[in-house]
């Protein structure tokens, strides 16, 4: 028998409720628009059947991106970290290396995913080793992370609502991850891209007006951007963190650092930092440039555009909405941190510890917690809308993502003869099963120190030996489809072998709650510095990619034509140049320009 327990919630008003509810129902008729709009075939599913206008393509990327790990991880990091996460916001210029870059090979290539463009340029046994890695990431990373969030906001927002089960209690945590799980999947699912990235454009404009809203009345609570600095002090204002972080001696043997009551908070070792400057000037870009530029998550959006032109504005004008998320996410964590700190605000106090330093486990819940402690009725339902929009939109945009890889990439190769109706409603059922999966995983999640740290961490991981084979594939034709092959076998298994190391520590299993002895090898894995050793994958794969390039026959150039910068035709290169004005080179420099001020700012 399943009862239900809801007591109504103090921070939510019948207004509150009103607004979200009209949110929703903005959203679901939006939903049923476009679905009535498209058709039932594979292109229109998967990739709005190639007909997205620019502002469309660069909306859906932010609002894809810009999702649960932001608003609730990214947040969560400000709190505890101050802005050192904003070298990953900042990388707007990624975004523009899409643009100028790949956009042009995506264009003509004419491809549904990443996998399929690397089998064209490399080989079939690099598009299945690239898809299943792919779809592994996108479940332990982005759909679980996403679940995650979801059931964070509501665990904050709506304490008091159970679910009886039998003898069993379910908190309102499952319940806030499994509603957000069924609204996103039901209308992805139905929909497809076209129903994702319509969406997507109305929930960007819901989260840059409610987080800003946000930020602004948190900076009036506060009393101004002086009193933000001197709360943080100039360590939280500081993107360039040195090596070792203060009070931490250089040595070979662990640290245990603690908080007031006596419990280890962090294990610090001679290769461990917060986010320190070598990690954030090389493994950062390394994630930012596989994210943006590679990532089926994202560029499927750009695919979606009917040309060259329109994938490419679109690209920039989303490197544009990319520069709001360090002040609509990360600022707002670190007001909550000194509201905190100053007392200010009671119900934030558990934040801080009695000598004031951050407490990760309880920032990473500082957003939804500004919203429920700082803002006045009707504008707290819509910021709580804003919010919802980005956990869906995220999930909305994964969903997508990961039914195309497997479908197109696996179950077609499978049965070829697939009618277009069975390739739709496989990607439907594919979407179930890694829901499903996902939410095996979240226990992983929670042990972890922040949601934004271990999304980061993943990607670490994983990321290089993709980043590896797509840049260097396309700037060398030289390299062959062996060289790729191990490449990636080799990159993968490491940021496998390095995830499995970590994962008894993260969840403290019996035995590993302090993790390895210390001096042993699995210890020395387990506490190099998750950004050093995502440098060292990457080291390792282009050294594999090229030795043994250089091992095995040249590949066949006319079969590589158009995929590489040495076999573009004069006919691609005079395209190309015909696709881009003055006004996409303008627009870029703004990009940059804004890039440069906030390096400049934020430097402590």
């Amino acid at each position: 028998m399943l009862i239900a327990q809801a007591h109504a919630a103090a921070s939510l008003s019948g207004l509150d409720w009103l607004v979200i509810a009209v949110y929703f129902g903005l959203l679901i008729a939006m939903a049923w628009w476009v679905i009535g709009k498209g058709k039932d075939t594979a292109d229109d599913y998967f990739l709005a059947g190639r007909n997205l206008s620019w502002w469309i393509v660069g909306a859906s990327i932010f609002a894809s991106n810009v999702g649960s790990e932001h608003v609730v991880g990214l947040a969560g990091s400000g709190a505890a970290d101050g802005v050192a996460m904003a070298h990953y916001e900042l990388h707007a210029w990624c975004l523009l290396v899409l643009a100028w870059v790949f956009v042009p090979f995506y264009s003509r290539s004419m491809v549904f995913t990443m996998p399929e463009f690397l089998e064209r340029r490399f080989s079939p046994a690099s598009r299945y080793v690239l898809s299943v890695v792919s779809i592994i990431t996108f479940i332990v990373s982005k759909i679980a992370v996403g679940i995650f969030a979801g059931g964070v906001v509501f665990a904050t927002l709506l304490p008091e609502v159970r679910l009886e089960l039998g003898g069993a209690t379910i908190d309102s945590f499952w319940i806030g991850s499994i509603l957000v799980i069924v609204l996103t999947g039901l209308y992805t699912a139905l929909g497809g891209m076209r129903a994702v990235a319509y969406n997507d454009a109305v929930q960007t404009v819901i989260l840059i007006l409610g987080s800003g809203t946000l930020t602004i009345y948190g900076l009036y609570t506060l009393g101004g951007w002086e009193e933000l600095r001197q709360l943080c002090g100039s360590d939280m204002f500081n993107l360039w963190r040195p090596l070792i972080p203060e009070g931490v001696e250089w040595t070979w043997a662990p640290v245990l650092e603690k908080d007031a009551a006596g419990k280890i908070v962090k294990e610090a070792w001679y290769f461990h930092g917060d986010y320190p400057w070598l990690g954030m000037l090389f493994c950062a870009p390394i994630i930012g440039l596989w994210y943006w530029c590679t990532d089926q998550y994202i560029v499927q959006r750009a695919l979606g555009a009917p040309d060259e032109r329109t994938a490419r504005r679109g690209s920039i004008f989303a490197g544009f909405l990319k520069l709001f998320p360090v002040y609509l996410f990360i600022i707002p964590g670190m007001i909550g941190f000194a509201l905190a700190k100053s007392g200010k605000v009671p119900g934030l106090e558990a934040m801080v510890t009695a000598d004031g330093r951050p407490v990760p486990h309880e920032a990473q819940a500082v957003f939804p917690m500004l919203v429920k402690h700082l803002l006045p009725t009707g504008l707290r339902g819509l910021v709580v809308a804003g919010l919802l929009s980005a956990l869906m939109g995220s999930l909305a945009g994964v969903f997508n993502a990961c039914s195309t890889l497997f479908t197109v990439d696996l179950y077609q190769k499978w049965r070829p003869r697939a009618t277009q109706s069975q390739i739709v409603r496989v990607g439907r059922l594919a979407t179930i099963a890694m829901v499903v999966i996902a939410l095996a995983w979240i226990p992983v999640i929670q042990g972890a120190r922040g949601l934004y740290n271990y999304l980061q961490a993943v990607q670490g991981y994983l990321a290089p030996p993709i980043f590896v084979v797509f840049f260097m594939g396309v700037a060398f034709k030289r390299l062959t489809a062996q060289g790729c092959f191990w490449a990636m076998a080799v990159g993968f298994l490491m940021g496998a072998f390095r995830m499995i190391v970590d994962t008894p520590v993260t969840l403290g299993l019996k035995g590993y709650e302090h993790g390895y002895a210390p001096g042993s090898f699995l210890w020395v894995v387990n506490n190099i510095y998750f950004q050093y050793f995502s440098v060292l994958i990457t080291i390792v794969s282009a050294v594999v990619l090229v030795a043994v390039s250089y091992l095995t026959p040249a590949p066949d150039y006319d079969r590589i034509r158009g995929l590489t910068f040495g076999t573009a035709t004069d006919e691609d290169r005079a395209r190309t140049r015909a696709s881009w004005n003055g006004v996409d080179v303008a627009a870029s420099a703004v990009v940059l320009a804004c890039i440069l001020f906030a390096y400049v700012y934020f430097r402590g």
